[in-house]
């Protein structure tokens, strides 16, 4: 674990080689993912099952590829009484927040009598990945499949890897709660292709969205333009600024609860106070060894954790832009004029008692973030993701009259005579 000290001579070098540190995984998959979507594109569907038995260990045909609402109601009625309230809770939570994010059309009229504005509609249909094995998580797939609904996607298709024919039943309620219309159990590159190009009987969606290993990831990246896509998501982070007045137990709670993520994941403490420093950095020993995921958080931490001690909490906002988190806590006595103060994060969670896990979960706001420094220029998952805005132009003769003259003399500056022509032809 890492620790820097703002006052150092060498804190400026050693700040700017772990915001340079964006943790991507060093497998370089490009050429075999190349060489899978390529077989997709040109065998199709047999090309899916192939790979699918030859990775996850199943056989699967057009007819039994997608799950059958008797499979999905069985699997469903495995879940607890107590997981199922909470999920619906939780689904409840995140609609409402996203309903509110659904951005206004407009159309006017303006002085020289042209009416322009834009409008929004929602995509056709969007494709879902949800991964198997240790990053199935239920919750996951209600953060990318409620915006899509509440933007109005008319179909939602979801595909999800079960190795050895294992199915997660906690995946396939929340899928029912999200209103999920359809499930393939195929994941890998392959799946995205499928998603991608359409391989009867798995439908070619318009964007696809949900987290992924480094093949999806890949898979993901090749096929932009080919189809829209969420985001290119690196290895989870937790940013925490806290002052004296926070508790050390819960700081260090907070930042094992992204470092058990994966062995790459990175958490950092950023305070004022030496004293709370070193009692954060005991508590993470005396924690670790209560996880069931110690293996993994300890990597985390041992490997990318990292406090910083400032002299004033004055120079936080410098270097929160600088890391721009995927998650930031401020956990000061007055969080407000940090809060006001930060550009780059992926979404902040402010006070003692809002741990980033709320946010993960139950809070509202989506929890598919930016990661790797990203957050400079890229926002979380929403309903803007599955709507397209188109604007539009009526100038009318009065309108037209206006505008004429000066748009040909601009098409003439640029040496473009059919532009001034279709111009002038009207007049």
């Amino acid at each position: 674990m890492m620790r820097l000290r703002s006052g150092d001579a060498d804190f400026g070098e050693r700040f700017a080689a772990l915001v340079a540190d964006t943790r991507e995984p060093d497998s370089d998959v490009a050429a075999d993912v190349r060489a899978i979507l390529a077989r997709v594109g040109a065998e199709g569907f047999a090309a899916v099952a192939e790979l699918t038995q030859r990775f996850d260990r199943i056989a699967v045909t057009v007819d039994s590829v997608r799950f059958t609402e008797a499979e999905r109601l069985a699997a469903e009625a495995r879940v607890p009484a107590g997981t199922r309230a909470a999920l619906e809770l939780a689904a409840e939570r995140i609609r409402a927040f996203h309903a509110l994010q659904i951005p206004a059309d407009h159309d006017g009229t303006d002085a020289a009598g042209v009416r322009a504005g834009w409008r929004h509609t929602p995509m056709a249909r969007a494709g879902l990945y949800v991964p198997g094995g240790r990053a199935a998580y239920p919750s996951s797939v209600l953060m990318n499949a409620i915006p899509a609904k509440v933007a109005g996607v008319d179909e939602l298709v979801m595909v999800t890897p079960t190795p050895d024919g294992v199915i997660n039943p906690l995946v396939l309620l929340a899928a029912r709660l999200a209103g999920v219309d359809s499930i393939y159990r195929i994941g890998g590159a392959q799946a995205v292709a499928a998603l991608a190009f359409g391989t009867a009987p798995i439908p070619r969606c318009d964007v696809i969205v949900g987290p992924g290993n480094a093949w999806v990831a890949e898979a993901k990246r090749q096929l932009y333009g080919t189809v829209g896509i969420d985001m290119i998501a690196g290895p989870s982070e937790i940013l925490v600024v806290a002052d004296a007045s926070a508790r050390a137990d819960w700081i260090a709670a907070d930042l094992l609860s992204q470092a058990e993520h994966d062995p790459l994941a990175q958490a950092i403490l950023i305070t004022d106070s030496p004293t709370l420093a070193d009692a954060v950095a005991g508590w993470v020993e005396r924690l670790l060894p209560q996880l069931s995921t110690e293996t993994t958080a300890r990597a985390s931490w041992e490997r990318f954790g990292c406090i910083i001690v400032v002299d004033d909490l004055d120079e936080v906002a410098r270097l929160v832009d600088a890391l721009a988190p995927e998650h930031l806590e401020i956990l000061t006595v007055d969080p407000q004029p940090l809060f006001a103060g930060i550009r780059n994060a992926g979404s902040i969670f402010i006070g003692a008692h809002t741990p980033e896990a709320i946010g993960d979960y139950i809070g509202g706001p989506n929890h598919v973030l930016p990661t790797s420094r990203r957050a400079r220029f890229a926002s979380g998952l929403g309903c803007k993701d599955f709507l397209k805005r188109t604007t539009f132009l009526e100038a009318g003769p009065a309108g037209f009259a206006a505008l004429a003259d000066a748009a040909a003399t601009l098409a003439d500056a640029e040496g473009l005579a059919a532009h001034a022509l279709s111009i002038r032809i009207r007049g």
